[in-house]
């Protein structure tokens, strides 16, 4: 496993356009975060980011799981607070010896990037998405111009989303005992973030943090830090 690499994948919750745009925010959040450490940054996907520096993984696993957040909505015209959620996952990558993928298992579709770009984006097929037949995981990739190197970004997903499903396997039939963390399974909600409150609370270690706009704008450290504290403790 490579902890110097961390995919986080974003998914709305129920709850509309103020979900989407939630989901998005949570993105942005772990970009300005990731810009402030100096690591490198790549959107291989539409919700789907590749952050790589010294342990980003390590510092990262934590942040899986389901993020709350309370607020009024751009949209909402009376001024009520709203309660929506995403869920982020946050996934090691993960060498081609430990989960092997046999070419007969999976089914590729390519496709013309619908990001920004040169002209490339839109006349070639560089794009990839490929289906793991035996799970039914679909992936995709779009972040490079090439599609060889998407196939191989793809491929890096799909591996990794596996060994995440195996581990989740794993811990339901020995019937693991949770850490005080754990890897916050996207089920669970493990953070608040209340706007009107100016605060952010993590529920599984009952701790609260003000500032909440510095946090949105990537200033978490303090956030990862004390999880990554309590988890050694």
């Amino acid at each position: 496993m490579n902890t110097d690499v961390a995919i986080l994948e974003f998914r709305p919750g129920p709850g509309g356009e103020e979900a989407k745009n939630w989901a998005a925010d949570l993105m942005r959040m772990y970009t300005r975060y990731a810009n402030i450490l100096g690591w490198k940054v790549e959107q291989i996907d539409n919700l789907v980011l590749r952050l790589r520096g010294p342990q980003a993984f390590t510092k990262l696993q934590y942040e899986a799981g389901t993020h709350r957040v309370q607020r009024i909505p751009s949209t909402e015209r009376h001024g009520r607070i709203h309660t929506s959620t995403a869920t982020v996952a946050v996934l090691p990558e993960i060498p081609e010896n430990e989960v092997v993928i046999r070419n007969d298992e999976i089914e590729w579709e390519f496709f013309r990037s619908g990001g920004k770009g040169g002209q490339n984006v839109n006349k070639v097929s560089s794009a990839v998405r490929v289906r793991h037949i035996p799970t039914g995981i679909v992936v995709a990739a779009q972040t490079e111009r090439d599609q060889f190197q998407n196939r191989a970004v793809a491929l890096s997903m799909l591996r990794a989303k596996l060994w995440e499903k195996q581990l989740l396997e794993n811990a339901q039939v020995l019937s693991e005992s949770r850490s005080i963390i754990g890897r916050g399974m996207r089920a669970e909600k493990i953070r608040t973030y209340n706007y009107p409150q100016n605060r952010v609370t993590d529920h599984r270690i009952n701790k609260s943090w003000h500032n909440l706009e510095d946090i949105v704008n990537g200033k978490l450290h303090k956030i990862t830090e004390a999880l990554v504290l309590a988890e050694k403790t």
